[in-house]
């Protein structure tokens, strides 16, 4: 029951995510069949344009044609056409992923063409002046545009094989009914008129196929980029997926200043040796997903998941000038979505977990990290393992989140409002040099009076102790602590 209530509320969030991202201004990915649909309305709109042209050309034919007996076989040709029409009409409306029907359609167009050049070349007695009329011309140009409004190159090869098969047949016909006295001018006419009208058409086929099959092509490149995009998104952060799409100089080895998180649950160990393997995943699963998610939000990557531990960097592969106070906001945002989750497990018959962070700026060596037979982008040095250090200090102190100086001084505004206390000349295991830092306060801080607490952003000290420094945070005036913006 209690896997049950977790995994529906993992779908509901994701859910939510979606449509949270769908409002966004920025193209992503749940807005694809969306652009998809509006593209297919659009050549299903110029297809309904082009056939309604045509059948204007033929319904005029019928009315102005001239030719006894004709009339019956124009309007046989233009109901043929109608029914044609009607039958493509309704396929792009309510069967748009049936090939083979969509086939059979346009091969009853090329018919069709090949009826109305029959009327021209073969409908009346055979003579070597005779020409195709203009009529037939339209017709079969524009209902080959038609067909290479579709981008899809088989369609154009049975449209136009059948047209110019069955053309250059009438005309081999009338070829053999000419008397040999005649065959000579018969020829020179032919190959005067006919016959370019033929290569004519045939290279304006020709060249929609090729526009087929390119557009074909890059489709598939599309459709490949985006799923290696997919594939490498399920284990890189959306920044570090396009720098490596792109190839980009950002993934190097380098030494560069980056701010470094680290979040884990605590308990986590205990809760995973007895519980059933599907609880255990649902619960880690959903843990991931609620951290990453928060850390992709503010522009930070996922260097990697450690068990139920997540290491986290803001800065690389490309720093920015703020990436002190979008790594300070985020852990922010996560103490108060992992207080939230807490409790839902609490509700849900769970294990009710803390999550402790720690957050340092420092100097790190990353890029792609290549080991032979596998290579891995990541940071390493001091500053990673000072991070570490730091979400370890929060289950001695009771906090869920702590962090070094030195990304405090690295902040450019002012952080969000919140119960810090401040502990100068801490030991880190491993460590020679202490380190001053700053942990956020709880409620159920019983650690004793602490050597300075203060509310960013202006508020007072809790103590009023002036006589306390405040370092590295600028105290404007007595008893009043601020974070330093450079």
């Amino acid at each position: 029951m209690a896997y049950k209530i977790v995994t529906e509320t993992l779908e509901q969030e994701r859910s939510a995510n979606r449509k949270s991202r769908n409002r966004s201004p920025q193209p992503k990915k749940n807005m694809t069949p969306s652009l998809s649909n509006d593209r297919h309305f659009e050549r299903g709109a110029r297809s309904i344009l082009l056939r309604l042209a045509v059948f204007i050309i033929l319904a005029a034919n019928v009315l102005i044609g001239k030719g006894a007996g004709a009339e019956g076989y124009r309007f046989a040709v233009v109901i043929f056409y109608l029914a044609i029409s009607i039958a493509s009409v309704a396929h792009a409306r309510f069967l748009p992923g049936r090939f083979r029907l969509k086939t059979l359609l346009v091969i009853l167009d090329a018919l069709l063409v090949a009826l109305i050049l029959h009327a021209d070349i073969l409908g009346g007695p055979t003579k070597g002046s005779h020409a195709v009329a203009t009529t037939s011309l339209i017709v079969a140009f524009i209902l080959l545009s038609d067909v290479g409004l579709t981008l899809q190159r088989r369609l154009v090869l049975v449209f136009s094989g059948i047209v110019l098969c069955a053309w250059a047949g009438m005309l081999a016909v009338v070829a053999a009914r000419q008397p040999i006295a005649e065959t000579a001018p018969f020829f020179a006419f032919v190959l005067n008129q006919d016959l370019g009208l033929i290569v004519s058409y045939g290279f304006t086929a020709f060249a929609t196929y090729l526009l087929a099959k390119d557009h074909d092509r890059t489709r598939k490149e599309a459709l490949l980029a985006n799923r290696q995009r997919l594939n490498l998104s399920r284990f890189f952060s959306p920044l570090v997926v396009a720098d490596l799409q792109e190839g980009s100089a950002a993934l190097e080895l380098e030494r560069r200043n980056a701010v470094i998180m680290f979040v884990d649950l605590r308990d986590f160990t205990r809760f995973a040796e007895t519980a059933p393997t599907r609880e255990l995943a649902s619960v880690l699963a959903h843990y991931r997903h609620l951290v990453s998610g928060t850390i992709f939000s503010h522009g930070g990557t996922v260097d990697k998941f450690i068990g139920d531990g997540v290491m986290a960097v803001f800065g690389q592969p490309k720093p920015m000038k703020d990436d002190a106070d979008r790594a300070l906001a985020c852990a922010l945002e996560l103490v108060h979505a992992l207080s939230n989750w807490k409790h839902q497990n609490s509700v849900a018959g769970l294990p009710a977990m803390n999550a402790g962070i720690g957050l340092h700026y420092g100097s790190v060596v990353g890029g792609i990290l290549d080991s032979g037979c596998h290579s891995e982008f990541t940071v390493i040095g001091d500053a990673v393992n000072v991070a570490q250090r730091l979400e370890a200090l929060t289950k001695n102190l009771s906090s869920p989140l702590v962090v070094s100086a030195a990304l405090v001084k690295q902040l450019r505004q002012p952080a969000p409002p919140a119960l810090w206390t401040m502990k100068n000349d801490v030991a880190l295991a491993g460590r020679r040099l202490p380190i001053d830092i700053w942990y956020l306060q709880t409620e159920a801080d019983d650690n004793g009076p602490p050597e300075e607490t203060a509310q960013p952003g202006g508020a007072k000290t809790v103590l009023q102790r002036p006589s306390i420094p405040s370092p590295p945070f600028a105290a404007p005036e007595v008893g009043v602590a601020d974070f330093p913006a450079r």
